[in-house]
């Protein structure tokens, strides 16, 4: 306490005289003038003691002590949020909010929700990227053989290639996801070593009644502009209506596993009136080719395969509909025969597939086992 003789008191925060017949404060055992009080301190929200508020912790909704804010709450390690400590979550020594943790364990899991999506890693120089989603089902939701085959694929260490979540519509087997990848990068990934390393594992996918293979193409591909891209996309649906007896067969699924996963829309006359319907969302993403992602139309029609010639081929049949669309008028495609689209085909693998489907110019080869 400040004081010049025994009647006269000073604020210790400004230095103003207070007179004997007005009011004042202490804070901290020091004599303030009400206006200090008033503008300069604040009570802190847990023990209620006044304190400066120069002094105090906390944030914009939260005002603490020195003591409080040490000993009763912490700081969440990723993004700075003011947590009480019976609400802080800890992993390896850091404390962290709901959210971040959850995001910090996800991310450090070897098998990641259904709904986990990180920010997808370009892989290839192309414009035309492709995404796939390959069901394996039979051999568990496992962790352990997560990591193996997380292990194949991300081997290089440098950035991440695939990533593996569960997924309800399985019995008991994992999704493998990969990040964008351009058709030659696909090629030349270790696919074939991954899937021999997951029938290895016991898994299974063409011979289940649970799997699929989904394929997502990137939409900035089809042009710059919405119009571009929706132009290519009709033509799209409408190759796939015209051709359904044709990719049914390819696609190796029954009648039955199609509709309930992959439902075509229904021939139109034009393919702007087939994106029409599509855009109605009746069929959710259990489309045939699913257009209600935004940066991406998603080609589900394939059954799941552990076979890396059908892997392939489908990806080269994806890339194909792909050039007739945005290289061909409706007209065109209305007028080219199933017959006529193969015989431009020159990519290898699917040659080689179109041929065990008896899709091809009538010549037969070895047919391998599907798995």
């Amino acid at each position: 306490m400040e004081e010049n003789n025994k009647n006269a008191l000073y604020c210790s925060h400004c230095g103003a005289l207070i007179d004997e017949d007005e009011d004042y404060e202490e804070v901290n055992g020091e004599v303030v003038c009400t206006d200090c009080y008033e503008h300069h301190t604040t009570a802190c929200d847990r023990c209620g003691t006044v304190i400066w508020t120069n002094d105090s912790y906390g944030d914009e909704y939260t005002t603490l002590c020195h003591h409080c804010y040490e000993n009763h709450y912490t700081r969440c390690s990723c993004c700075d949020a003011l947590l009480h400590e019976d609400d802080a979550y800890h992993l390896d020594g850091y404390d962290y909010c709901s959210e971040c943790y959850h995001d910090e364990v996800d991310k450090s899991r070897s098998i990641h929700d259904y709904g986990y999506k990180p920010e997808p890693i370009f892989h290839g120089d192309s414009k035309r990227f492709f995404g796939i989603e390959l069901e394996i089902d039979g051999a568990g939701k496992d962790s352990d053989n997560a990591d193996e085959l997380l292990k194949i694929a991300n081997s290089d260490g440098n950035s991440e290639h695939i990533y593996i979540k569960g997924d309800g519509s399985l019995d008991d087997g994992l999704e493998i996801v990969t990040h964008p990848m351009s058709l030659e990068y696909h090629k030349q990934f270790c696919w074939e070593d991954i899937m021999k390393k997951a029938i290895y594992l016991g898994y299974r996918s063409h011979q289940t009644s649970t799997c699929g293979l989904h394929i997502h193409v990137n939409r900035s591909s089809f042009g710059d502009t919405t119009d571009e891209q929706e132009l290519v996309i009709s033509h799209i649906l409408f190759f796939v209506e015209k051709h359904w007896a044709e990719l049914l067969k390819f696609s190796r699924r029954s009648e039955y596993s199609m509709n309930r996963w992959a439902a075509r829309y229904g021939y139109e006359k034009t393919g702007r009136e087939i994106l029409d319907k599509a855009k109605k969302g009746n069929n959710g993403r259990y489309a045939a080719v699913n257009v209600m992602n935004w940066a991406t139309i998603e080609f589900r029609l394939f059954r799941g395969t552990l076979k890396h010639n059908t892997l392939i081929a489908a990806l080269e049949l994806v890339d194909a509909i792909c050039d007739i669309a945005m290289n061909m008028t409706e007209d065109q495609i209305e007028k080219q025969s199933w017959s006529d689209f193969v015989s431009t085909i020159e990519a290898t693998e699917l040659v080689h597939y179109l041929k065990e489907r008896k899709l091809y110019i009538n010549e037969d080869v070895e047919d391998q086992e599907e798995l």
